[in-house]
């Protein structure tokens, strides 16, 4: 083959390869709530759907829980504001079943609290976690801790509690630990202890296929799949030329933050949201409007971001039945299918 035909073809698998990689998926909203019921919401950061048609949306600022009607014409509080049980106060973490039961994290008088509520809305048992709530992970102005990120199977809760000595710990719903999943990673941290829970902070997701995810939040950006026994099945880093930025501007010495009596350290996370699709592949949304999704083996199958009045930044994903994907802020709906 002449040398000048060599070079040329040398030429064009160079150029080939970084667009292969930089391929972005855009997904456009095929649906939302409309404005009269969004405008009611002050913080929404989740919005899902029961299989019964009915929406929840999970008002953090507004310290309230919503359920909409399936055609989306109206809306109705169903929990609100306080201290005493059925009410809410300082809430932070939200996940609904199937059956339209769902669960409310919450902070009265300083002490973690989970709070079960059945498909009429009307609280059906509840427990206070052990310990007084420190955050674990810092996003913008809201201190994340462990019952933040949970999910409920319908019969479980599992939440991130690294102080346990593991990654996630699954309770009834009358507040027993059933069992702990996950050693704890490696950190460098380990002589700090504040720092070294906050490097193991994440959140724990239920694959519907079946086993669990668990996303770190923070540090070296990864996630771990677990089989239903707990088991680890395998590890992976997540990495992509959208994060090389963030990752080299991870500090080396965190700053604190004074929380009561104790200096906490003052972490910020990488990642934002993440949800598993009915498939079981994993969606991981990072503080960059950016989402990776990987498939059933690990391996990074697509990179997305979605677009509403402009590109958006998940806050929350959840995949309904149809395989739809409902997305806060904006209460959207997308089809993933469906690329622009």
């Amino acid at each position: 083959m002449p040398r000048t035909r060599i070079v040329l073809l040398a030429l064009i698998l160079l150029t080939a390869r970084p667009r292969a990689a930089l391929q972005i998926d855009v997904l456009r909203s095929v649906g939302a709530l409309p404005a009269h019921i969004t405008g009611l919401f002050e913080e929404p950061v989740a919005f899902q759907q029961a299989a019964n048609g009915y929406f929840f949306v999970f008002d953090r600022r507004g310290h309230a829980v919503y359920t909409i009607d399936p055609d989306r014409a109206g809306a109705r509080r169903i929990v609100e504001v306080g201290q005493e049980e059925g009410r809410i106060i300082q809430p932070g973490g939200f996940d609904s079943a199937a059956d339209g039961s769902f669960v409310v994290a919450d902070i009265p008088r300083g002490q973690e609290r989970i709070q079960i509520f059945g498909p009429a809305a009307l609280r059906t048992g509840g427990f206070f976690i052990a310990g007084r709530a420190v955050p674990q992970v810092i996003l913008g102005n809201y201190g994340v801790t462990g019952i933040s990120a949970l999910q409920y199977s319908g019969g479980s809760v599992f939440v991130s509690e690294p102080e346990r000595g593991s990654l996630i710990t699954e309770y009834s719903t009358s507040g027993i630990a059933q069992r702990t999943i996950g050693r704890l990673r490696a950190t460098g941290y380990e002589q700090e202890r504040d720092l070294h829970l906050a490097m193991n902070a994440g959140l724990p997701l239920i694959d519907p296929t079946g086993g669990f995810y668990f996303v770190f939040l923070t540090g070296q950006p990864m996630f771990r799949k677990y089989d239903a026994d707990g088991r680890l099945v395998f590890e992976r880093h997540i990495e992509g030329r959208e994060i090389d930025d963030l990752l080299s501007a991870q500090p080396t010495k965190w700053p604190t933050r004074r929380v009561e009596d104790r200096e906490v350290p003052f972490v910020q996370p990488l990642i934002r949201a993440a949800s598993v699709d009915p498939q079981g592949q994993l969606w991981v949304s990072m503080i960059v409007p950016y989402t990776y999704v990987y498939d059933t083996h690990g391996d990074k199958a697509r990179t997305v971001q979605f677009s509403a009045t402009g590109i958006l930044g998940p806050t929350s994903l959840f995949f309904t039945r149809a395989g739809h994907i409902l997305v806060t802020p904006g209460c959207y709906e997308y089809d993933p299918r469906r690329v622009s």
